[in-house]
């Protein structure tokens, strides 16, 4: 068996074990691997084969992997705008119907409209901010939330 034939069975056991761990190491290594036997496959030599392992290996744990692992540990973006104000509870000004309504929220008065079109939601009741349409709040009452 051709040695370039071991190289890509050791990439497809590496790829899959990177699947199983989530390490995006043995991922790397994988290709690497990999790398190294299509370095075999075109008919050069062992040490031209390690060597691009080793070079290939190297570059991807040095290089690539902090930079991958920086990305998966951003925090999440931040919401602004009215985006930002879903989930978010007000108190009900002026009764809330599935039509019209006024409702305080953050600070400030909003428009509203009950989610539910045949509810009514009494003035002083907590609701909570489902959803945002224009300059509408959509909302649901707090009590009535499972």
């Amino acid at each position: 068996m051709p040695v370039w034939v071991l190289w890509m069975i050791a990439a497809a056991v590496l790829g899959a074990a990177e699947i199983f761990t989530l390490t995006l190491s043995l991922g790397l290594l994988a290709v690497a691997a990999l790398v190294a036997g299509v370095v075999g496959a075109l008919g050069m030599g062992l040490a031209l084969q390690i060597a691009a392992f080793v070079v290939t290996a190297a570059a991807a744990l040095l290089v690539v992997r902090p930079i991958a692992r920086r990305h998966l540990k951003q925090p999440p973006p931040l919401r602004s705008g009215t985006a930002a104000l879903v989930g978010r509870s007000g108190v009900v000004v002026a009764e809330v119907t599935g039509e019209r309504g006024l409702i305080k929220l953050s600070g400030e008065e909003w428009s509203a409209r009950c989610i539910d079109e045949d509810q009514v939601i009494p003035a002083g009741t907590r609701v909570d901010v489902m959803d945002i349409e224009g300059a509408t709040a959509i909302v649901y009452p707090r009590e009535a939330l499972p």
